[in-house]
C-alpha cells in the first residue's frame, strides 16, 4: 500500500480538489458585483435622505420616503446575497479540504464532501435568486411615470 503522502496520491488529491476552485472564482466575482451594487444603493440612499431632510416640499419628502423604503429592501437583498455567497465560499472551501484530506490521508470523508458541495451549490442558487430580485426591484424605478406638464 502506498504511503498517505506519496507524490502520486498528493497529485491526485490536488486534481480532485481543484474542480470546486472554479466555483470559488464565480462566487468571488459575484461578491464583487453585488458589493458594488450595495455601495451604490447606500450612496444614493444617503444623498436622497439628505435632500429629503433639507426639503420643505411635502410631496418630494413623501416620494423620497417611498424610494428610501425600496432602497432599504434592495440593500437587505444585496446583504442576503453576499451572506449566501460567503456561506457558499466557506462550504466549497471545506469541500476542497475534505476532498484533499480524503485522498491524501485516506480518511472516509466523501459523504461530508458531497454534502458540503451540494449545500454550497444550494447557497449559490439562493444567492442568484436574491440577486435577481434585487435587480428586478432596481428596474421598477424605471416604470415611474412623471405627471404630464
Amino acid at each position: 500500500m502506498a504511503s498517505p503522502f506519496d507524490s502520486t496520491t498528493i497529485t491526485h488529491g490536488i486534481q480532485l480538489a481543484v474542480a470546486p476552485v472554479f466555483l470559488l472564482t464565480a462566487v468571488s466575482g459575484m461578491i464583487g458585483a453585488v458589493a458594488g451594487r450595495l455601495g451604490r444603493i447606500i450612496d444614493y440612499g444617503r444623498k436622497l435622505e439628505e435632500r429629503a431632510l433639507a426639503s420643505s416640499d411635502a410631496a418630494f419628502v413623501d416620494r423620497a420616503g417611498q424610494e428610501l423604503r425600496g432602497l432599504r429592501l434592495r440593500g437587505r437583498l444585496a446583504n442576503g446575497c453576499i451572506a449566501l455567497l460567503t456561506g457558499c465560499a466557506v462550504l466549497i472551501g471545506l469541500t476542497i479540504i475534505l476532498l484533499f484530506l480524503g485522498e491524501t490521508a485516506s480518511l472516509r470523508v466523501s459523504s461530508w464532501a458531497v454534502a458540503g458541495f451540494l449545500l454550497g451549490i444550494g447557497f449559490f442558487l439562493l444567492a442568484l435568486l436574491c440577486f435577481l430580485a434585487e435587480t428586478l426591484l432596481a428596474t421598477q424605478v424605471l416604470n415611474f411615470r412623471l405627471p404630464a406638464s
